[in-house]
């Protein structure tokens, strides 16, 4: 057995509409399974989802409060009085700062930006930045990404005689600021259709708004800051980012361009991956680290010269970024487990002096990685006595609600259901430990904290082929709401697995069945491959690509996940160097069975404490193996026995050893005429001396001395011969009798044959005695007798 990683939840999905999808569209049933799973279970509807030619984005009118924005910049611009862009320092606000700065410029506009620093200033609008801008002449400021819970800066941007066009997308508190214009898909007065723009999505909508037609430039940029902001990819996000990123294989952007010499893209190999794990993490690097400035400035140039020095930067920034991530992890990780450990938190609050408060969000993200419980990361400033925490959580428990209910001690905060920014006193730090562990305990179960895995469906090999997985793309761009494709297979049989790579922390398999097969590689999960057998039924969950090598496409899988849903048994029957037994054994839940005292000493480096000693059928009554990796250390002394130790039971995994110092397997065993050949030549000799001549008989006929020796010991336990000081010779008064009933005789059969069906069985063979025994089809009285053919 071997247990997966996370609970696999997969969806359900009705075979007559699969079907009936399949035809319609004359797609696979692959692709109209998964299309079914995401919402498009009519003919119509997954045309519409596939098919977007057609598809218009919304008219930006019916955003509340944006004919009132509209209208307030272009009499700025008329009047050419100067606009201030007040951005965010992640990669949405660096995107949406720049789509309104060129949507601006492209109208003729006297603007400029202004992102504020994460270190001295902190997330979104502050009130020295208003009064510093109407200082320098700006009457109208835009925020883009931020600005919804800007409630006492909007009223201080009123005193100070600025007109504020809010742009945001973030969870509108109860409070909405006191602005000119709030641009918010979810603005409780908004009846726009879709709600969960990025905050370069709000901006992108307010510059169609003012463009008068779609500024279609500007998609590439607004695909980058929607797919990095890690929104639902459905809706006009899918239209953004499946528009933008076909506009990024042939962007013209100065910046752009060199952003991707410097991190080694091609351009038509950009997809929704390239933004998610290289563009977004490279203009997040900026702001992470120093100011986000440079970001935008790099969106924003035509001067090759300046975009390569700024990409250049930027790649310089991302690396240090990664370093100081790894660093401050490893502290919060040992911090988790020394003093908050997870047996006592179902919410992790750790933070410390001096950690980088612009990466602790993805040291959060690590942390709910690695113990799977919402984690707030905080980094400390004892000069101000404040707490700046970066936090995600997990599924069931809404981070922005559970914030919402500690507001008295969180002057300031913000964020989604799985991500929130906040700022606090360090003395209040304890009190929001304890609260959100209440609200956790009160909302989570058990259940909860184990990591789930949605799976799209369970699939036959026979499925999944170059064309299904062709089809498949067209779902694409994959994210948040239109989550990559996962698939299920289930108990195929295992062709080939190996470890690979130059640490062997990689598997590679070929899995097969019903004369299908697939190849799979998966990363970081060569630690599995000792708790496979080769000869298990294998479950697999991961996601489907075409492996091109040599101009050669094949289908492969990705595997995140492996799963063997019976017992296994794993044949170290070869094994001769013991000291090897600790690499292929887990020291977890692993009982050692021996049947011999003297073997226990050699076996205990490997073995330890765990030991169970079996003399008699008696021993294994009661024995508990339930759900355990058992080691049969030794070879048995009875079938029977064996069978006891096991019958009725369900252990995980059996490591079949048999350790036995000397085999008599294969050592000759005499058959009758080796016997009556003997017999004559005593009879002839009348008496032979065997401590002289035993190994003269030995040579002569090609037997061991040994041999000799065991007919010599079964004819006079038969009573046919006496022994005496090494001198055989027959017993005239003997009986006639069989073979079988000499003692040595039955010994030397018995134990020929349990060596046959132990040690020298194929491992088919091994595993269906094993099964019969655990399903109790062997009798236990009948085991000794029991025979393989």
């Amino acid at each position: 057995m071997l247990h997966s990683r996370t609970r696999w939840i997969v969806r359900q999905t009705q075979e007559d509409k699969v079907q009936q999808l399949s035809k319609e569209l004359n797609i696979a049933p692959l692709a109209a399974s998964l299309l079914i799973n995401r919402g498009m279970d009519t003919v119509d509807s997954a045309r519409y989802f596939l098919m977007d030619k057609d598809q218009e984005f919304h008219d930006p009118f019916l955003m509340t409060d944006m004919a009132l924005a509209v209208s307030r910049i272009k009499a700025a611009i008329e009047k050419q009085e100067p606009i201030l862009i007040f951005g965010d320092y992640d990669a949405d606000g660096v995107t949406s700062t720049s789509v309104m700065m060129m949507a601006l410029r492209d109208l003729g506009a006297d603007v400029q930006f202004y992102i504020p620093n994460r270190f001295t200033e902190g997330y979104g609008p502050n009130i020295p930045a208003f009064e510093h801008a109407a200082e320098t002449g700006i009457r109208l400021i835009i925020t883009v990404d931020t600005g919804i819970s800007a409630v006492n800066e909007a009223k201080a941007a009123k005193e100070l005689g600025l007109d504020l066009i809010i742009t945001d997308h973030h969870e509108p508190g109860p409070e909405l600021p006191e602005a000119l214009a709030i641009v918010h898909p979810k603005h409780p007065d908004s009846t726009y259709p879709f709600r969960e723009l990025a905050g370069v999505g709000v901006a992108f909508k307010l510059a169609h708004a003012l463009n008068g037609e779609m500024p279609d430039h500007l998609l590439e940029i607004a695909a980058i800051g929607t797919i990095a902001d890690l929104v639902s990819l459905t809706g006009e996000n899918r239209l953004i980012a499946k528009r933008g990123i076909q506009k990024l294989k042939s962007t013209k952007n100065t910046g752009l361009n060199a952003l991707f010499k410097a991190a080694g893209i091609e351009l038509p190999s950009i997809s929704e991956e390239t933004i998610g794990f290289t563009i977004g993490p490279r203009l997040n690097a900026a702001g992470r680290l120093e100011s986000a400035d440079p970001a935008v400035d790099l969106l924003l140039t035509n001067d090759p010269y300046e975009a390569q020095a700024i990409a250049e930067e930027i790649e310089m920034l991302n690396k240090e970024r990664q370093a100081i991530v790894n660093d401050i992890a490893a502290q919060a990780i040992k911090e988790v487990e020394t003093n908050f450990p997870i047996s006592e938190n179902s919410v992790i609050v750790v933070g410390k002096e001096g950690w980088n408060a612009g990466v602790i969000g993805i040291v959060a993200s690590k942390l709910v990685e690695k113990f799977y419980r919402p984690a707030i990361v905080l980094s400390y400033d004892s000069e101000k006595g404040l707490a700046k925490g970066s936090a995600r959580s997990i599924e069931g428990f809404d981070l922005f609600k559970n914030l919402s209910e500690c507001r008295d001690i969180l002057p300031h905060f913000g964020g989604h259901p799985m991500a929130a920014g906040m700022t606090l006193s360090i003395e209040s730090v304890a009190d929001l430990r304890g609260r959100l562990n209440t609200l956790a305990n009160e909302q989570l179960s058990e259940e909860d904290f184990i990591p789930v895995t949605s799976i799209d469906g369970v699939f036959h090999l026979k499925d999944i082929n170059l064309s299904s997985i062709e089809e498949m793309q067209l779902l694409a761009p994959f994210g948040m709401g239109n989550p990559k494709p996962k698939v299920m297979i289930k108990e195929s049989n295992i062709a080939a697995m190996r470890k690979i790579g130059s640490d062997q922390t990689h598997i590679k398999l070929t899995i097969e069945n019903d004369g299908s097969s697939l190849d799979g590689i998966g990363f970081g999960l060569g630690h599995l491959h000792e708790q496979i057998s080769p000869y298990s039924k294998l479950s697999v969950i991961g996601e489907l690509s075409i492996n091109e090598w040599n101009n050669i496409k094949k289908p492969q899988i990705f595997l995140q996940d492996m799963a063997v849903n019976s017992w296994q048994l794993f044949d170290i029957r070869s094994l001769k160097r013991l000291e090897r037994l600790q690499s292929v054994i887990p020291e977890v839940n692993t009982t050692w069975i021996f049947f011999n005292e003297e073997h226990i000493s050699k076996f205990r480096t490997y073995a330890g404490e765990n030991m169970v000693k079996i003399t008699s059928e008696e021993d294994a009554e009661g024995l508990n193996l339930e759900g355990s990796n058992i080691v049969i250390a030794d070879l048995p002394p009875s079938k029977a026995i064996l069978a006891h130790v096991f019958s009725g039971k369900k252990p995980a995994r059996i490591y079949a050893h048999f350790y036995k110092e000397d085999s008599d397997y294969f050592s000759t065993i005499p058959t009758r005429d080796h016997f009556k050949w003997y017999f004559a030549l005593l009879a002839k000799k009348g008496s032979i001396d065997i401590s002289r001549h035993g190994n003269d008989i030995a040579k002569l006929k090609g037997w061991s001395r040994e041999t000799v020796d065991f007919m010599s010991q079964v004819f006079f336990e038969l009573d046919f011969v006496k022994i005496n000081n090494g001198v055989i010779s027959l017993n005239n008064t003997s009986i006639k009798r069989d073979l079988a009933d000499s003692r040595t005789y039955q010994l030397k059969q018995a134990q020929y044959t349990l060596e046959s069906d132990l040690l020298y069985s194929s491992f088919q063979q091994l595993k269906d005695w094993f099964d019969e025994v655990m399903q109790g089809a062997v009798k236990l009285e009948e085991a000794k007798e029991e025979k393989w053919t």
